[in-house]
């Protein structure tokens, strides 16, 4: 072999080793997808000045309806979050931000639509002075700028996205289930008073195949791109896909290579789509969310990533490649070297995600990786939490960046430091904190070569500690525009005491067919009343006392529930149950939350016997819902459980587990009543109970079998009892 032939080979598997070891997965150390630290999605992506702008939706609570905030940077690499101020809607709190996108107009005042569905599905409108508010409402009287039924009857008006053509005429496109929908809209916005719509009309379904929602139109050249979203949010079928025109209304022509941006081979970029477009100099980027890993129930525990779009004629987009890599900066950054990067760590605990379906770590060497896939969480929700960081030498330290889970919630946590890992003083102390961000930036003048984060407590309960990345910097650098948001008003979210709350035994309980109450032996103590057909009854074949539901329920009218079992709070219920017919509606066996309050995904919590999706866990939409893989056999006695540990819910039917599923939840159970035998709102269960417990934390395993077996109603009331009395038979 030749000298220049052994040459090329030596380079070409140099070259090759090299791309190998650039190989980027979900998990490598300094990753740049996700581009937020958070849960965020649908993102609308502009540049005022100098700095860019994310709005988007705040993810991964009640239905995506988190505060209305949005992320600021200056060099695309570091991104700052803000709650912005704006006001309520028809007298109650602003609950849906969903889908927002934003103008400029001729006055260089600021205008923010987005999608709410508190009063009718409608796209509200308001003005600013700035990119970031305050802002006031377009209309005092709260009249949409594109309202329900617009514009034909039954057509919801969400997801808008406005475009400005050259000649300065600004249409809107919007829509979404629209495959139910016949189609996207198309309008004109009022450019002067940019608070009304006209010349609207449908796009007819045709024009865009397999659609969703999330529309978004661009202009290349002479072309109208009309890109949009397509299959479903939920699940790994999301997808983006294009159809393009030589006018704004069109008609339209489906584009080649669609779908151009979904999921790829090994599912982790999951279900990527609801976009918008950044188009800098001669280069586009399409920024857009995908689903968490491990994925989360529902698919709207959602990240924003942002990758390259190519066009290959003014028509005609290339497919895109979503990545974890994300895209090289095209902006020069003044932010010094994070010097904690790669940094060894230890923590007290951390939360091994062990399901049906995942076996993942969330390790402590995930808050110094620079990657917004990974995070560190505890084991459990238990507070204070703390993770240590090991600089490897003693270094000066001016300023720490922590990036919490959830950006719009605050932690009360002190961060101290340490020379030789022994002897700690405070560099920050926020444990009266009530202010949230990301990062929280705390600046200080020591000298350490360890630093310790100890987290305290929480603005919502069952939140647990847990961050993206831990920052550590050796000189200040220059914040843009420094927002700070308001102090909360909202108190510390309630913690766990690990405690039997609710225990129904029915050994002392006398048989009565005038039943009127039963006491909670548990610590809330109170008692059950009775309201319908409710009886207690003894099963002669198997010796059994049981509770007969037919149509009935009993309350625990007296006491409220438990605040640790707000929000994302631990739990575990138990019961001994026979159902005689299992259908696959209703059936619920205990209810803590309130279907009416919030009427969102994760609000709602229940445990149900049938045969349908929400068979099991209940959580309001069927996204969300968890059936049983194997249904309970009907008219047999069986030990069901659902326990959830503030990351997964996990059903077991006789000491076996049955089925799991990550969730978060928002638990409403303010106006809430702990109920057996039914929900706030029927859904009636018929059929037999023995035994119940509820405790304010997630049971393990061996602890649950164990329960089932101190629990067992063929033990614990079982033929030696008299029939219509509490006492033995002396047999």
């Amino acid at each position: 072999m030749g000298k220049i032939s052994l040459l090329f080979i030596l380079i070409l598997f140099s070259v090759s080793g090299s791309f190998a070891q650039k190989t980027i997965n979900i998990n490598s150390p300094g990753a740049q997808n996700p581009i937020l630290p958070g849960w965020f999605a649908d993102p609308t992506i502009v540049k005022f000045g100098d700095i860019y702008y994310i709005y988007a939706t705040t993810d991964n609570e009640m239905l995506g309806s988190g505060a209305p905030t949005l992320w600021y940077s200056i060099d695309f690499q570091n991104w700052y979050n803000y709650t912005m101020e704006v006001p309520s809607l028809s007298g109650v709190t602003l609950r849906n931000f969903w889908a927002p996108d934003i103008l400029q107009g001729e006055n260089g005042k600021y205008y923010l639509y987005f999608g709410n569905c508190q009063a009718g599905c409608n796209i509200y409108g308001y003005v600013s002075e700035t990119p970031y508010g305050p802002w006031t409402k377009l209309h005092e009287d709260d009249k949409p700028v594109i309202p329900h039924n617009y514009p034909r009857e039954g057509f919801p008006s969400l997801d808008v996205q406005f475009f400005k053509d050259d000649d300065g005429k600004i249409y809107a496109y919007w829509g979404t289930w629209v495959h139910y929908n016949n189609g996207y809209a198309v309008g004109k916005l009022n450019s002067q008073k940019m608070d009304e719509m006209f010349d609207s009309r449908n796009i007819p379904l045709e024009q865009t195949p397999e659609p969703f929602e999330a529309a978004y139109m661009m202009k290349r050249n002479s072309k109208y791109i009309l890109m949009y979203s397509g299959a479903s949010c939920h699940d790994e079928t999301y997808n983006v896909r294009y159809s393009y025109s030589d006018s704004p209304y069109g008609p339209f022509t489906p584009g080649q290579n669609n779908p151009i941006l979904s999921t790829n081979d090994d599912k982790s970029v999951h279900g990527p789509g609801h976009h918008s477009v950044l188009k800098n100099n001669d280069d586009y980027y399409i920024v857009y969310h995908r689903h968490d890993f491990p994925f989360t129930a529902g698919g709207l525990a959602r990240q924003v990533c942002i990758d390259s779009l190519i066009f290959e004629n003014d028509s005609t987009i290339r497919k895109v490649t979503p990545s974890h890599r994300g895209i090289t900066a095209f902006e020069k950054s003044t932010v010094p070297e994070d010097i904690a990067y790669l940094a060894k760590t230890t923590a007290s605990s951390y939360y091994h995600l062990q399901s049906l379906d995942y076996d993942y770590e969330y390790k402590s060497s995930f808050a110094t990786d620079n990657n917004n896939a990974t995070m560190w969480k505890a084991a459990n929700s238990g507070l204070p939490q703390d993770l240590t960081i090991d600089l490897g030498e003693t270094k000066c330290i001016s300023r720490i960046m922590t990036q919490f889970e959830f950006a719009s919630y605050y932690y009360q946590y002190r961060i101290e430091y340490s020379v030789d890992g022994e002897k700690w003083e405070i560099y920050a102390d926020r444990a009266k904190n009530r202010t949230s961000g990301s990062p929280m930036i705390d600046d200080n003048d020591v000298t350490a070569r360890y630093l310790k984060l100890i987290i305290l407590a929480t603005e919502k309960a069952g939140l647990f500690a847990a961050v993206w990345n831990m920052k550590v910097y050796e000189s200040l650098f220059d914040i843009p525009l420094h927002l700070e948001n308001k102090p909360s008003c909202e108190g510390l979210g309630v913690q766990s005491k690990r405690e039997l709350l609710v225990s129904l035994d029915l050994d002392k309980t006398p048989y009565s067919d005038s039943l009127s109450s039963i006491p909670n032996k548990g610590t809330v103590g109170g008692n059950f009343i009775k309201s319908g057909d409710v009886s207690i009854e003894w099963d002669e074949t198997e010796g059994i006392k049981y509770i007969k539901f037919n149509k009935g329920a009993l309350t625990l009218s007296d006491r409220p529930v438990p605040k640790s079992l707000a929000w994302n709070g631990a739990y575990t219920v138990s019961v001994w149950v026979k159902n005689p017919e299992v259908n696959n509606v209703d059936e619920c066996l205990v209810s803590w939350c309130d279907r009416t309050e919030f009427y969102l995904a994760n609000s709602y919590n229940a445990l149900f016997y049938n045969s349908g999706k929400f068979g099991a866990a209940a959580h309001l939409e069927y996204h969300f819902d968890m059936p049983y893989k194997k249904v309970p056999t009907a008219n047999q006695w069986h030990h069901i459980v659902l326990a959830f540990d503030g990351v997964v819910e996990k059903v077991y039917v006789d000491g076996v587990l049955n089925n799991s599923q990550n969730m978060t939840l928002a638990s409403s159970i303010d106006k809430a009543k702990i109920i057996l035998g039914a929900s706030d709102v029927g859904e009636n269960y018929t059929g037999y109970m023995a035994s119940m417990q509820m405790y304010d934390y997630a049971l393990a395993e061996k602890d649950i079998t164990e329960l089932m077996n101190q629990t067992n109603p063929k033990v614990a009331n079982g033929p030696c009892l008299d029939r219509r009395s509490n006492k033995s038979s002396g047999q």
